[in-house]
């Protein structure tokens, strides 16, 4: 079954303190996205700027084959502006929405649940004017009550909306709870099948990929989600996570239309794109993904790549997987690295090595093959030099 991936890291990934991008930029990473194979790119927030307009409507002008959103809030302005940054896509969407948690109703809108209501139906009504495919976000409904979410996705769906999102704004949820949240609404919303759900989750407790499996689990058929997981505050769902998690546990019956081959390659990019470092463990994108350094994983893998690696970096775009020699390695991690390097030792000359490498591993953080190399010059000199005394005696 397939989930859809709707991309918002020219969005919500841009919301990172430092991560500005400009039109160019923008337009290059929709056009590797495209090729990655996501379904929806929320190419930007219209009213945001005049730049965000722009790159909205360059970006809707030269992609071909993805659905190109656009975002607003629920204020006839915003979604006359998101309709006309998209007016050249060939297929556009504008997202619309309001907060439906009494946190916002109360704090942020100073209203009323009947009133917040009117306006979701009203912001569906007039994004329904523009085009026919329009995305309801109910903000913070990881904290809203439920029942009172299903009125108001109920409502939306009748008014138009043909994708309902149910964001967990604050990443507060966790997964029995989000996956809760969604089934309640597939159980409870008696048009939910005109409709697709949408997974839009935050990572505020680490939990944002855990919670759209969650998610789709009980029934969602939408994950958006950002390149490296980038977004407000602690981030989004990691798409190359989700991309993933779906990819290798066959037994939850799902599929996406993503290249996995392109994930580090696009990672790369919108890394040095976005001036966003990646966290060396993170996972499927990290430097360390695919590195061993502990001497038992190492003798694993060794001998069974499958012992320690669950993904082979190949099949996601990454270099061959590392071994890496610290104080933590063994001595097949040794022997496998000289030979790499063309030495082929017997096990007695290993053990003479591996005391010398044991000793420089201990002053430094990691082993190098000049030092390897330092290693062999040193003791086939002192061999030299004990053979020739010998022979003169």
């Amino acid at each position: 079954m397939k989930v859809h991936i709707f991309d918002t890291t020219l969005r919500d990934g841009e919301q990172v303190p430092g991560c500005k991008l400009n039109t160019r930029e923008k337009v290059e990473i929709a056009l590797r996205l495209e090729a990655l194979g996501v379904d929806i790119i929320e190419a930007g927030f219209p009213i945001s700027s005049p730049g965000d307009f722009q790159s909205v409507r360059e970006i809707s002008s030269v992609l071909r084959d993805v659905v190109v959103c656009g975002l607003s809030r629920a204020v006839l302005k915003d979604i006359e502006t998101a309709a006309a940054a998209l007016k050249t896509a060939r297929r556009p969407r504008i997202h619309t929405g309001i907060g439906t948690s009494d946190f916002h109703i109360k704090s942020k809108f100073n209203s009323t649940r009947e009133e917040i209501l009117d306006r979701a139906v009203q912001c569906v009504r007039w994004a329904r004017n523009f085009t026919d495919d329009v995305e309801f976000y109910a903000e913070d409904a990881g904290r809203t009550e439920n029942e009172y979410l299903a009125r108001v996705i109920e409502a939306v769906i009748r008014a138009g909306a043909t994708v309902v999102n149910i964001p967990d704004t604050t990443g507060y949820c966790l997964p029995w709870q989000y996956g809760e949240k969604i089934a309640f609404l597939k159980n409870n919303v008696p048009n939910i099948d005109r409709a697709i759900i949408s997974c839009h989750c935050h990572n505020d407790l680490g939990l944002a990929t855990a919670n759209s499996i969650a998610g789709i689990a009980a029934g969602a058929r939408q994950i958006e989600c950002t390149i490296n997981g980038l977004g407000e505050r602690a981030g989004n769902t990691s798409l190359e996570e989700v991309v993933m998690v779906i990819r290798q546990h066959h037994a939850l019956g799902f599929s996406t239309g993503v290249d996995p081959k392109q994930l580090n390659p696009i990672s790369q990019l919108v890394s040095e794109t976005m001036r966003m470092p990646v966290q060396p463990n993170k996972a499927i994108v990290g430097a360390n993904a695919f590195s061993h350094s502990s001497g038992i994983h190492q003798d694993g893998f060794l001998k069974d790549a499958q012992t320690y690696e669950i993904i082979a970096p190949e099949e996601v775009g990454a270099d061959s997987s590392k071994i890496v020699l610290t104080a933590r390695s063994g001595r097949s991690a040794l022997a496998y690295r000289f030979r790499k390097l063309g030495h082929d030792f017997s096990r007695d000359e290993v053990d003479v090595l591996y005391e010398k490498f044991l000793a420089v591993a201990d002053a430094r953080r990691e082993v190098r093959d000049e030092d390897l190399l330092k290693m062999v010059e040193e003791v086939y000199e002192v061999d030299r030099v004990y053979q020739h005394e010998s022979s003169t005696q």
